[in-house]
């Protein structure tokens, strides 16, 4: 007996055929349900006046027992001698298709019910299609409802022979088809007196023959990032092991950004710290380097990282009310990873129901309940794998205005690998050269530390106004400075830089980067940027040790900065002349946690300045890290 052992099974169907009858049955007849459960619903069901239904056991939504269907996903456990089962119910109804993706995606099995009476139906062909594209190969069809066929054999292979040649054509063998009658409890949990043709194991044996997938160790480290957290001055980063294992000393790259660094400790709760975690597992870990890594990346080994591109194939399967057509942005989730995208082209469209191609000349879009093979772009590349090699890593679903809109797998395929011109990539055989003067000695020939102001603020704030005041203030003291303006950045480093929200984010890597150099040549830097997102900042600041990022908001409303507007920027943006205008036609996301806030529709220049020298003596002085 596994007592640990679980497996979880996701139920579908057609609207009606029985999934939460079924289950219901399952419960009551293995005695897996909380005392006086059956009892207190058939009383409920007496005092209403209405005759008692097993699918009221699953159906715990009054909303479902007033429509008679089941509105959403739930999940219950019950138990066999062999082992624990977590078992999906998951709508069959057209309107909540969705939720059915949603539930099959983490299962590694399926029973799929077919109404005796009804037989198969449009929903059943396409929830066996979805079954095929979600990789769950583990199938048990029950033909239930067999009491109102009086039994019959052959209205049971008639179902039997037409179902098993559609999941044939789809990719799918079913392990096994099983005549039931779920309301009467046949072949439900004990072998029907009524069936004596047939022969094969009850749904409940039927279970008990589905095999637990093994955890993916023996396949190459994903550990894709969940978080990162903060304790004590440590990062931690949180996330779950989907497949290889990790251990403490491990060299991690992490991919799309691709830097690198050794695994310092690996925790877990309750546990704490330990030497290695498997597939499965969910841990923190931290770093001997502290580089900047963040939700959605995922930690591999250098000698087998997954694929990085932002160009790929899929198979996708679409739910949404609105077609999706060619160039449309939505929102792609990978694991952790959300990125936009589009559909850069269709190859194919087929009909989940006839399995029929549609031709794409005569309907170029992806219609609700199409299948269609597709090349998709990513605003930015990302990291995935092959679904038939990793499928936790090559499987995602399409979200479109907050609803999930479809799902999908990435299909075998050779991608160009965009590791050797993503940021931050660099060389193995590259070392970084430390010349005979340190930091520390250059900092002491100074009489104060480096470190990088990096103010940010809407175009016309002030940003450029209060940098050079304040570069000149503290020269004037004999600190040791250079100012990073925006303008000038882009004469020259960035150059080649448009305005794009991944060329905005290259712009301020660079520009991080530079800062972060000169600060190590005991240089206060002081940067002038409009740095619009939030994640940009965060990794110029993640760049450098604690304390030595000071970040000053330049806080001015977007009216009073059109009115300034001396270089007629937002009226050339409102005109439509100028794309990606930050506060016209980009979003700016205002820090939430700075420094340093000053209001320059409130405060002259001296003034943010004076706030400014003032914010760095009350915070260094005791330490006598600057001299001011």
């Amino acid at each position: 007996m596994h007592q640990t052992e679980q497996l979880k099974i996701v139920i579908v169907g057609h609207v009606d055929h029985g999934k939460s009858t079924l289950v219901g049955r399952l419960f009551h007849d293995t005695g897996s349900l909380p005392d006086g459960k059956y009892e207190k619903i058939k009383a409920a069901c007496e005092k209403r006046g209405m005759p008692f239904e097993w699918a009221f056991l699953m159906d715990g939504l009054q909303a479902e027992r007033d429509q008679n269907i089941t509105i959403d996903t739930a999940q219950i456990w019950f138990r066999t001698a062999k082992r624990s089962y977590v078992i999906i119910d998951a709508p069959g109804h057209k309107e909540f298709l969705k939720n059915m993706v949603t539930g099959a995606a983490s299962a590694e099995a399926a029973l799929l019910l077919i109404d005796a009476s009804e037989g198969v139906q449009e929903q059943s062909r396409r929830h066996g299609f979805l079954l095929s594209l979600l990789g769950i190969r583990q199938i048990a069809v029950l033909v239930n409802k067999m009491d109102l066929r009086n039994y019959s054999d052959k209205v049971f292979k008639s179902i039997e022979d037409e179902y098993r040649a559609f999941l044939k054509r789809v990719g799918v063998e079913p392990r096994l088809f099983i005549p039931v009658a779920a309301a009467k409890g046949d072949n439900v949990a004990t072998k029907s007196s009524h069936m004596p043709w047939y022969n094969g194991p009850t749904v409940l044996d039927a279970l008990d023959r589905f095999q637990v997938a093994e955890p993916p160790q023996n396949l190459p480290l994903r550990f894709p990032i969940q978080d990162v957290y903060r304790f004590d001055h440590r990062r931690i980063l949180a996330g779950r092991v989907e497949s290889g294992t990790l251990r403490v000393g491990d060299q991690i790259l992490f991919s799309p950004r691709n830097k690198f660094s050794t695994v310092k400790s690996i925790e877990s709760w309750p546990q704490g710290a330990r030497q290695s975690a498997h597939a499965g597992e969910s841990i923190g870990v931290t770093l001997t380097e502290q580089i900047f890594v963040e939700r959605g990346q995922i930690g591999s080994n250098e000698e087998d990282a997954p694929i990085e591109t932002d160009v790929f194939n899929a198979k996708l399967f679409w739910l949404g009310r609105q077609n999706l057509e060619v160039g449309r942005k939505i929102k792609l989730k990978l694991t952790t990873e959300e990125v936009e995208c589009q559909i850069q082209s269709i190859e194919k469209l087929i009909d989940a129901s006839t399995l029929a191609e549609i031709d794409t000349k005569s309907r170029p879009h992806i219609a609700r309940n199409d299948v269609a093979e597709v090349t998709i772009r990513t605003k930015r590349p990302i990291a995935f794998d092959n679904a038939d090699r990793i499928v936790n890593t090559g499987r995602f679903v399409l979200i479109d205005h907050y609803q999930v809109c479809g799902g999908g797998v990435i299909s075998k395929g050779e991608y160009p690998d965009r590791r050797q011109v993503m940021s931050g990539v660099k060389s193995r055989n590259i070392f970084w050269s430390a010349g005979k003067i340190t930091r520390e000695a250059r900092e002491r020939r100074n009489r104060h530390k480096g470190a990088i102001i990096w103010l940010t603020g809407l175009s016309g704030a002030g940003k450029s106004t209060v940098a050079s005041e304040l570069e000149r203030e503290l020269f004037a003291k004999g600190l040791h400075t250079y100012m990073l303006d925006g303008d000038n950045i882009r004469h020259g480093l960035s150059a080649n830089l448009g305005f794009s929200p991944e060329d905005r984010t290259e712009n301020i890597r660079r520009v991080a980067e530079v800062a972060r150099l000169l600060m190590d040549a005991g240089v206060l830097v002081i940067t002038a940027f409009i740095s619009p997102y939030r994640d940009d900042r965060r990794l110029a600041r993640s760049l450098v040790n604690e304390g030595e990022f000071i970040e000053v908001f330049i806080d001015a409303p977007l009216a009073v900065c059109e009115e300034r507007d001396s270089k007629g920027l937002y009226k050339k943006a409102r005109a439509g002349q100028i794309a990606n205008f930050t506060g016209v036609s980009a979003p700016y996301e205002p820090p939430v946690a700075a420094e340093i806030v000053v209001h320059t529709d409130q405060q002259t220049p001296s003034e943010c300045v004076a706030q400014i020298i003032d914010f760095l003596n009350q915070r260094y002085i005791d330490q006598q890290d600057w001299v001011i």
